[in-house]
């Protein structure tokens, strides 16, 4: 049974007319035959008012027709999603996000599916300020100019005469945005959705001034931002569009940084969250990989490391602003500036409604810890080993066992989130590396490897220079991290009595 058959056998379980139905969820009559037809998609905010009006829950119109306890994958992964949302969708309730994208968004034809998110976001009743850039838009007009354009530290010199063309290209794709959120067309998400926009004259700038001897001319920075009005509009449950244009108390307009100006909003507003759209899955490191993390001080290092003119540099010079963006935002209170793909389908959903995120992160302080277990965490513990336990990763312990050595179990947190686990002991002068586990979500990812660089320390710290594990599956990978296999007589006395050679583990040992 389809969504829509769901939804008509619903309503006329109520007695609830078809004219009725499409006044209470304000949506043409002939729509909604259309979509208990099944010829419309059921987008979010229709899901969400129909829900209301029906009295039902939303999983309803997506589980109704399979057998209980007979889900189909796709909708279990659906129901565990949803159920795993639910506690962002509650910390988010009435914040407020800056979201910036580039004009490359635009002109790659990638901000419809953009636009379909920040409704779904709009709709959990999260407020949103969209920042835009032009830039790419601006070098197109150009082309065909006989002004020559200038970069000072890959910042536009704007010349008096470039600016009606400026004021041209904003305009345009500022209507294009503001088109795309209008849109109600049949299929779209968007569908059904009362969304207002609106934009103004809320920063007021002024000249960027001079820079390595070049006047920057009309290129201008922030000098105000008129809270009160966009705190005005937000409350209005308007989504506000801010473009990188500022203007003087004398009439002046002045070109700005998109990527600066969304930060300095996301200050003025104290927003929740800051959030760019890059060219990569987030910032990625001199050898390609994801960083998935970045505190003030790594940041710091790694601008410094891409300024070294010894050093080619290994992220675009678009994504490198928004990397010193990015800082700046952090230094100044808030608390999370998230870069996510602008090349990948919803990432802002699975960055912002998932523990694992897809992007990169960056905060005033690690996201990472990792402490002594205690006894609250003994549930999170045995939901992350028991999956390795039936697998015959790690060898079974009763529940009651962890409780009784949790004095040697050590969890590594992120965002608050338990997502491994290790036990210790020490037999003499060696260590066991016991019970070592990552949540699956949260593998490859580098935090193994952080889990055992704290086991190390922890063994110096206790003048122990010597480790060792009992693994079946996961010889490789301690391998990787100098690990040697040895023979299992050097084992310590004591834990040879406990040894279950059944499992017929391989015995590995580490000198520090």
């Amino acid at each position: 049974m389809s969504p829509g058959q769901i939804l008509r056998k619903l309503r006329k379980k109520q007695n609830i007319t078809l004219t009725n139905l499409a006044k209470c969820i304000n949506l043409d009559p002939g729509n909604l035959s259309r979509l208990e037809r099944g010829e419309l998609n059921l987008s979010f905010n229709l899901l969400e008012k129909l829900s209301l009006t029906l009295n039902v829950s939303p999983l309803v119109f997506f589980d109704k027709n399979l057998p209980k306890n007979n889900l189909t994958n796709n909708t279990k992964n659906f129901v565990e999603n949803f159920r795993l949302s639910a506690k962002f969708i509650n910390q988010f309730n009435n914040k407020t996000f800056v979201i910036a994208i580039g004009g490359e968004v635009i002109n790659d034809k990638q901000f419809k599916s953009i636009a379909y998110d920040i409704n779904l976001l709009h709709s959990m009743n999260i407020n949103i300020i969209l920042v835009h850039g032009i830039r790419p838009q601006i070098d197109n007009k150009l082309k065909g100019e006989t002004i020559k354009t200038q970069l000072i530290r890959n910042i536009r010199v704007t010349k008096k005469e470039m600016l009606n063309d400026i004021i041209e290209v904003n305009g345009a794709l500022k209507t294009n945005i503001e088109a795309i959120f209008s849109s109600g067309i049949l299929d779209s998400p968007m569908l059904g959705s009362s969304i207002k926009v609106s934009s103004g004259n809320f920063i007021t700038a002024k000249p960027l001034g001079i820079i390595d001897g070049v006047d920057m001319e009309l290129t201008g920075q922030i000098r105000k931002i008129d809270i009160n009005a966009i705190t005005d509009k937000l409350s209005n449950k308007e989504i506000v569009i801010i473009s990188p244009l500022g203007y003087s108390p004398v009439g002046d307009i002045f070109n700005l940084s998109y990527e600066q100006t969304a930060a300095h909003i996301a200050q003025a507003i104290k927003a929740e969250k800051l959030i760019y759209y890059i060219n990569a899955n987030g910032i990625l490191n001199i050898r390609g990989e994801l960083i998935p993390e970045l505190t003030i001080s790594k940041a710091k290092q790694l601008i410094k490391s891409i300024e070294d003119p010894k050093n080619a540099p290994f992220i675009s010079y678009h994504d490198f602003n928004i990397l010193k963006s990015s800082l700046y935002a952090i230094k100044n209170n808030i608390e999370k500036v998230h870069l996510i793909n602008r090349n990948i389908n919803g990432s802002v959903i699975e960055e912002i409604f998932t523990d694992k995120g897809s992007g990169t992160v960056l905060t005033e302080h690690s996201l990472q810890s990792i402490r002594p277990a205690t006894i609250k965490d003994i549930s999170q513990i045995i939901n992350i080993i028991e999956p390795l336990e039936k697998e015959g990763i790690l060898i079974e312990r009763a529940n009651k066992n962890i409780g009784k050595d949790i004095d040697s179990f050590y969890v590594i947190e992120h965002d608050h989130n338990i997502i491994g686990t290790v036990s210790l002991h020490q037999y003499d002068e060696i260590i066991e590396v016991a019970c070592f586990a990552i949540h699956e979500k949260y593998q490859n990812l580098g935090y193994g490897k952080k889990l055992l660089e704290f086991c190390e320390q922890t063994a110096l710290n206790r003048n122990i220079k010597n480790l060792f594990i009992l693994t079946t599956q996961s010889e490789h990978w301690f391998i990787e991290n100098n690990f040697s296999i040895a023979d299992k007589e050097i084992m310590p006395d004591k834990r040879k009595k406990t040894y279950t050679s059944e499992r017929n583990s391989k015995y590995f040992t580490k000198r520090l």
